[in-house]
């Protein structure tokens, strides 16, 4: 099961809006197909195993790190897949809430004579299809904030100077965190003073880069940024407030930018919580939102914030320097948002530590 869940993180913001999966067929000790899901959400992660398995499925046993679909779409069932490859015993991770499939993947399975069991790694499995489970439950993706940051939580000296306050190592691996996402988002304030790319710049995962969105309430982002320019080369969306001006919208558009407009919220931004659930309705599972301090504090405030990748670089750079997060208006330590940490892991001299919302 371990090894079905290594293979599911390869469709990671690749497989949107479907879930990434993982299956192995094991056949006297030997593992006799594998696959997962793929870039699209198809072929299925089970159609995959079977057809690398052939006549050696008959009788195998099926890990599988998300029960198997029952309905038809655009690919049949996977559980009837798997039925008619005639596997003996079928081992699932986790329940499917898609009300479509929940509980109905495993009954195909156990009314053709399939031994079931289920729950093996349920909470790494449930963890890995954390965004398709946000998706469904609340019409919403997952969202990641990403901050590198020294020990004092600073992302920029009092100068505005923040390249690079972590190394090589930290950076690749934030590139990987892209590459693992549906969609990576910055405010329009982070893409006026970097003017960044948003892409995965790693050799190899070009093309695994996500689509970028820009919160920009009042579409002031220049046209001459590269976000605006590249936006043929890849997906790049503009959420604005419902009330910004038209003619900038088309201007935009015809660049190649897709603009969403959304109920004005707080400020000169959209509404937040409608920005998201627009996302979701557009198939987006995973958000990585990479800043600023000022838009890092409006999702923390309207407790939207449910992951946090911390780079944390050696550097201390005292009081007047810039801070990860805006103030938002904690005042009691029980108003905080609160996180449990998930995994500490090196990068070189700087870490990365995981959490997850505990609130």
């Amino acid at each position: 099961m371990k090894a079905a869940l290594g293979l599911a993180r390869r469709g990671l913001g690749k497989v949107w809006p479907n879930p990434a999966v993982g299956c192995i067929l094991v056949r006297e000790g030997r593992i006799v197909g594998r696959g997962w899901t793929q870039s699209g959400g198809r072929p299925h992660a089970e159609s995959e195993a079977i057809a690398r398995a052939g006549a050696a499925a008959r009788g195998a046993t099926a890990y599988v790190s998300l029960e198997p679909c029952s309905h038809h779409g655009k690919t049949p069932p996977c559980a009837e897949a798997l039925v008619e490859a005639g596997i003996a015993r079928a081992v699932v991770a986790v329940e499917d809430p898609d009300p479509r499939v929940s509980g109905r993947g495993t009954a195909m399975l156990a009314a053709a004579g399939i031994e079931i069991s289920l729950g093996l790694m349920r909470e790494e499995a449930a963890e890995l299809n954390a965004g398709f489970f946000t998706l469904l439950r609340e019409g919403r993706p997952l969202v990641t904030w990403k901050t590198a940051t020294t020990l004092d939580g600073k992302i920029a000296t009092k100068q505005g100077e923040s390249r690079w306050i972590t190394g090589e190592l930290a950076r690749e691996r934030a590139h990987l965190l892209r590459a693992a996402h549906d969609a990576v988002a910055v405010g329009v304030g982070t893409a006026v003073t970097d003017d960044p790319e948003l892409t995965c710049r790693i050799a190899g995962l070009e093309p695994a880069s996500p689509v970028r969105v820009v919160i920009d309430g009042r579409l002031r982002l220049p046209l001459t940024s590269r976000l605006v320019i590249t936006a043929r080369e890849t997906p790049t969306w503009f959420i604005t407030r419902s009330d910004a001006s038209e003619e900038r919208r088309d201007v935009l558009q015809r660049a190649g930018v897709d603009v969403i407009a959304i109920e004005p919220g707080e400020g000169d931004r959209p509404d937040l919580r409608l920005a998201l659930e627009e996302l979701g309705k557009r198939g987006i599972t995973r958000l990585l939102l990479e800043g600023g301090s000022q838009l890092a504090a409006a999702f923390l405030r309207e407790r939207l914030v449910d992951r946090i990748a911390w780079f944390r670089a050696g550097r201390i750079f005292g009081g007047d320097a810039l801070p990860t997060a805006a103030a938002f208006g904690v005042e009691r330590i029980a108003d905080a948002p609160a996180f449990r940490r998930l995994s500490l892991t090196p990068c070189g001299p700087d870490t990365l530590e995981c959490y997850a919302r505990s609130d």
